[in-house]
């Protein structure tokens, strides 16, 4: 199981400008996600007034979202879910959100929780969505991630990235 062994973090984000960016596709997966971040947010200090939550249509989309959103938001949470299907469709998605999210980080510098299920059948997508019965709550993992990795950079007192 992924969430195996998955440490547990704790600190005290209050303050923290948040923009969960979330995508549509599979709305009952997408709500568990969103629901879980908030969570992950709440129990990190993190206030409900500083949290932005913003939809685009699908995973895909999280990228042009988040990089437009990064200049103005201390911390992103990138939420999406692909499940495999019949055709190359499911490879060329996760890999692009994959990179995208990832070339903003590395470039803006900004933490960037990622939690895009990437499965084979709805089941499992519906296993870590967070839901009630749920065996992982990625979307709570992810904003944890995101939050703990922005304050620890803080703490380090380096400068932030420039564009």
């Amino acid at each position: 199981m992924s969430g195996h062994g998955a440490p547990t973090l704790s600190t005290d984000a209050a303050g923290l400008r948040v923009a969960v960016v979330a995508a549509s596709w599979h709305e009952q997966v997408m709500n568990g996600l969103i629901d879980g971040a908030r969570r992950g947010l709440a129990d990190a200090g993190v206030r409900d007034d500083d949290v932005t939550l913003v939809r685009v249509p699908g995973t895909f989309e999280l990228t042009a979202a988040c990089a437009r959103l990064a200049p103005h938001f201390d911390v992103l949470v990138a939420l999406g879910v692909v499940i495999r299907g019949g055709t190359p469709h499911f490879d060329y998605v996760c890999s692009a959100a994959t990179d995208g999210l990832t070339q903003i980080g590395v470039t803006t510098g900004k933490a960037i929780g990622f939690g895009v299920l990437t499965c084979d059948t709805d089941a499992q997508a519906l296993d870590r969505a967070g839901l009630e019965g749920s065996s992982e709550d990625k979307g709570h993992e992810a904003a944890t991630a995101a939050v703990v990795t922005e304050m620890t950079l803080r703490s380090l007192q380096l400068p932030a990235a420039t564009l």
